[in-house]
């Protein structure tokens, strides 16, 4: 394991301790049902947070095959959940079938090899043109339009746009050779801590709401000052990666924006079936594609960001 890695794993344990420790010592304090329904959701981010240092200390251990294998099955879930929430009908299972059993796999195996230029077209191209041949071949022609677009959206996001984050592995970066692996660090610890501290900063001064119907957690001051913050812990840790620390805030930046937008688009998306959450799977905190609803925005703009002006 690289040694960088090893340190930066040390330091997130430290904090996160230090954060579990605090979240224990408000839940105790808090007095009004509010301040404790506050306290109870920062805790079981924090949860979620070990959950997710302890997945990536065994990818990272064990290397790119588990790394992948891990995000495979993260993206398993994550359609699963889209797939549970969002209707379907008998016609569209041979479509279903296809879209869990080949693409989702194929999409993880081409990453594997190594072919690069087919993995960024096989499902926004030969997925999308396949997957409804399937379906009308079933010969239920009702609601046809949605529920095809349901099932591309669904397998686009959780497929293609998450399989992007170990898709950083890829790249061949100058001077950076073999250290994928620190990229790949650098998107979730932005993405993830933004959507903390945003939550964060909105629970402490937020006042103006930006989209209340949709998501009435979010407000301009929980974004601005979350989404600053973040960008300042992104260009701190410019000297894992291949940037200067200006670059560093630049790539922070652009993940913080596509992860806010990544939140927001699926807030609506389950709002409109009549959910509050994808799923139960993290305890108190959703399900799986509610942690990664933003790395289904950040992932690929970041890695088309390095692989344009980084990679060789």
């Amino acid at each position: 394991m690289d040694p960088t890695l090893v340190t930066l794993f040390i330091g997130l344990i430290t904090v996160l301790a230090t954060a579990t420790l605090i979240g224990q010592i408000l839940g105790r304090r808090a007095e009004s049902t509010e301040a404790r329904a506050t306290v109870d959701n920062l805790n079981a981010r924090i949860r979620a947070w070990w959950l997710m240092v302890a997945i990536f200390a065994v990818a990272f251990v064990f290397g790119r095959i588990v790394t992948l294998v891990l995000f495979a099955l993260t993206s398993f879930y994550c359609l699963r959940e889209f797939i549970s929430l969002t209707p379907t009908k008998p016609g569209d299972h041979t479509a279903l079938a296809f879209a869990f059993y080949v693409f989702l796999p194929l999409q993880y195996v081409l990453i594997g090899i190594d072919w690069q230029s087919l993995f960024s077209i096989a499902i926004p191209v030969y997925a999308f043109l396949l997957l409804p041949v399937l379906a009308v071949l079933r010969h239920d022609t009702d609601d046809f339009l949605s529920r095809t677009a349901k099932l591309q959206w669904a397998l686009l996001l959780t497929v293609y746009c998450i399989s992007h984050a170990p898709a950083l592995l890829l790249l061949k970066i100058p001077g950076f050779e073999n250290k994928g692996v620190l990229l790949l660090f650098f998107l979730v610890t932005v993405v993830q801590a933004s959507d903390v501290l945003q939550y964060i900063f909105g629970k402490l001064f937020g006042r103006h709401k930006i989209a209340p119907v949709v998501s009435p957690n979010k407000t301009w001051e929980g974004f601005v000052g979350g989404g600053l913050a973040a960008t300042l812990l992104g260009a701190g840790l410019f000297w894992i990666t291949p940037f200067t620390p200006l670059q560093a805030a630049g790539m922070a930046l652009a993940i913080v924006l596509a992860g806010f937008s990544g939140g927001l688009v699926l807030s609506a998306v389950k709002r409109s079936m009549g959910a509050k959450d994808w799923g139960r799977m993290i305890e108190g905190h959703g399900g799986a594609l509610d942690r990664m609803d933003s790395v289904t925005y950040a992932a690929p703009l970041f890695f088309h960001l390095v692989n344009y002006f980084f990679a060789a």
